[in-house]
């Protein structure tokens, strides 16, 4: 069985799509392949979350399990925000960088697990997290994006009320004292915490 797209190094043979889309009104050229998430679309989540994102020129933005980049890559080119973009997938990374390049931003992007290989504090911290690694990892996700935020910085993420959107709700409220549900859309959550 081929590895799931949260594995270090996927080995499903590679098969290289480009898609071309429009995100915050700007047109976007992304390289995938198989072994990433979501190939063959920006999926709903990502683009609801994206649209819920309302960020100030240098801003500094922390993209946990970027993929091949849309989210980071999008936020750079048109808020201008200043991307630092993780993930564990070593060819989700490799396409973000292309992605990158291809697209004209300048980004950070680094392979992590979660947050090992981040230092900095960053004004905002965004997420889709990768929901079939398990609960645990959306949970550190959550929780350990506090150690990584600014005084007024805040963590929003996207996720599905039947993939735990209640329990990740609870959990935010848990450690930074309040979470607002900015949107619900077809089953999605977009949430956001503030670190006060």
């Amino acid at each position: 069985m081929a590895k799931m797209y949260y594995a270090e190094n996927p080995d499903s043979a590679h098969d290289i799509h480009e898609l071309k889309v429009t995100l915050l009104g700007d047109k976007f050229s992304f390289l995938t392949d198989s072994g990433v998430f979501s190939k063959k679309m920006i999926d709903f989540g990502s683009q609801l979350l994206l649209n819920n994102l309302h960020f100030s020129e240098g801003d500094t933005l922390l993209d946990v399990g970027c993929g091949y980049g849309p989210l980071g890559l999008a936020l750079a080119k048109v808020q201008g925000v200043k991307a630092t973009m993780v993930d564990i997938n070593n060819r989700a990374l490799d396409l973000a960088k292309q992605n990158a390049e291809k697209n004209d931003v300048e980004a950070v992007i680094l392979s992590s697990n979660i947050y090992e290989s981040v230092s900095g504090y960053f004004d905002h911290v965004i997420s889709n997290p990768p929901i079939r690694a398990g609960k645990q990892v959306v949970h550190t996700i959550i929780e350990e994006s506090k150690n990584h935020l600014l005084e007024d910085g805040d963590l929003t993420i996207v996720i599905q009320k039947k993939q735990g959107a209640p329990s990740a709700k609870a959990k935010m409220e848990k450690v930074f004292g309040n979470v607002e549900v900015v949107k619900k859309d077809k089953g999605y959550y977009i949430l956001r915490s503030v670190k006060e």
